[in-house]
């Protein structure tokens, strides 16, 4: 586990240190996943995405979330955000810094009006954290192939989230 991390706002951090970054934690190829299609157009969250930076102020690790919108069965679009990719340099995985982006972005939420966060990641960590769940997302279409067990949402109340809809960019 970290002893100390920092975490800044990501827009203090050069952003081709980022692209740099999440090449090492993902591969160059990372741009081809579907996750990358949902969100193609928009910017992310500034007031919700993160860098953690170790003792030496190395950055080692970073969380973007992004505006994103469920377009249910009647058209009509309802905003959600897209929290990822939370990235860390693979020598780096395990100490906590993951966990660090992922509480640090998620405790930023106006608690007044949440938006539905979403996600794709293991059920059983940002379950077991968060209270992310699949419970809510299995009629739930991505523009690209995904694993419907990873399509995790984070919502104070789901009665509000459509049971059937394709995941895009928010571009209202």
């Amino acid at each position: 586990m970290i002893d100390t991390a920092t975490i800044i706002p990501l827009d203090n951090v050069d952003p081709a240190l980022v692209e740099q970054l999440l090449d090492h934690a993902f591969e160059p190829e990372r741009r081809q996943r579907t996750a990358y299609k949902v969100r193609e157009g928009v910017d992310w969250l500034p007031a919700l995405s993160f860098a953690a930076l170790d003792t030496q102020d190395m950055l080692v690790g970073t969380i973007q979330c992004w505006p994103v919108a469920l377009t249910d069965e009647s058209g009509r679009a309802h905003p959600l955000i897209m929290v990822g990719p939370v990235a860390v340099l693979p020598d780096r995985q395990g100490e906590g810094y993951g966990k660090a982006l992922m509480s640090a972005s998620l405790s930023c939420l106006d608690s007044r009006a949440p938006l539905p966060q979403v996600m794709i990641g293991d059920p059983e960590y940002y379950g077991r954290f968060w209270g992310f769940t699949n419970e809510h997302t299995r009629g739930w279409e991505l523009p690209g192939p995904f694993d419907p067990n990873r399509l995790l949402v984070r919502c104070e109340n789901p009665a509000v989230l459509p049971p059937k809809g394709m995941l895009g960019p928010w571009l209202g």
